[in-house]
């Protein structure tokens, strides 16, 4: 039975994401897979104008009223999902029960399955950037709406899909809440390798609620092959922190090809033309940005004394 869930998870990203695509790492003269300056020849999608990742300028963001705080079904209950290695990420199935809505989302949509997109060794790897800002790693829970059957009917609908986007920075200490997803990556280092994630919630792999109330909104496409234009993008402005050793387990696994796994994330692409909204009323300040004006003010004030 878990065999047949792998053969059909791998074919379930076959579907959306395309075949003969692969990360820049992966590009050799010996390889015939295609990078991210090749994906158009995968899927003509791929050369659209409202593609994703972004880099979000925080100086351009218009904050929105609408975008409220999200209501979210489900993520506190505990489940078993199936943790696989797909070739191209690490993936974590989710159960349909799990549900968002609010947010000024068009409708409620079901949870499909997460998965995450890092550097290497804990370097920079996150898909967007804030402010030319690439975080360690970004993380990407995947719902369609409710009424689909599957991922495949989603994307023919403008606003079929909502992704929900977290950045990762590396922290002092171990998150705790990670330990057993991060130990499990042990487990599935080689391409189609799976385990189960026995006993976690995915309120365990989020931020808490309190901070999911500050958010980025646009509109953008899938980030791999085929890159459909149908997902309402949330990035979340508080990070999730995970010690450099944790981030650095992510770097272990392997691509299809046998080579590590790293880099794994497409490069931004152009607005061209598309508005990003702010959930808050402010605009947002990087927190390293808030950081060195702490250091300066400090530094100011000792010379003044």
């Amino acid at each position: 039975m878990q065999f047949l869930l792998v053969v059909l998870s791998a074919l379930a990203v076959t579907v959306v994401s395309g075949e003969g695509w692969c990360y820049q790492p992966q590009v050799s003269c010996n390889d015939t897979c295609r990078g991210p300056a090749q994906w158009g020849r995968v899927s003509a999608q791929c050369s659209g104008r409202s593609q994703s990742p972004v880099n979000v300028v925080t100086r351009t963001v218009l904050p929105d009223g609408r975008l409220t705080p999200f209501q979210l079904t489900g993520y506190q209950n505990v489940f078993d999902g199936l943790l696989l290695n797909n070739g191209h990420t690490v993936q974590l199935n989710l159960p349909t029960s799990i549900k968002v809505k609010g947010g000024n989302l068009p409708a409620t949509y079901k949870a499909l399955q997460l998965h995450l997109h890092w550097g290497t060794d804990g370097g920079p790897g996150s898909e967007h950037t804030i402010d030319g800002e690439r975080y360690p790693m970004e993380m990407h829970i995947v719902h369609i709406k409710e009424k689909y059957p599957s991922i495949s009917e989603a994307l023919k609908d403008r606003t079929g899909v909502a992704v929900l986007g977290f950045f990762f920075q590396e922290s002092r200490s171990a998150n705790a809440k990670f330990v057993p997803f991060i130990n499990a990556l042990k487990n599935i280092t080689q391409p189609t390798n799976s385990t189960t994630l026995k006993g976690v919630t995915l309120e365990m792999f989020t931020p808490p609620q309190k901070n999911m109330t500050k958010y980025f909104r646009y509109d953008g496409s899938l980030t791999t092959p085929n890159c459909a234009e149908a997902v309402v993008w949330s990035l979340f402005e508080y990070p999730i922190p995970l010690s450099r050793e944790q981030l650095v387990a992510f770097s272990q696994l392997q691509f299809a090809s046998g080579q590590r796994m790293v880099e794994t994330y497409r490069p931004v692409l152009p607005l061209n033309g598309r508005q990003v909204y702010y959930s808050g009323g402010q605009v947002a300040v990087l927190s390293s940005v808030v950081l060195l004006t702490s250091v300066l003010c400090s530094a100011f004030s000792l010379q003044t004394v």
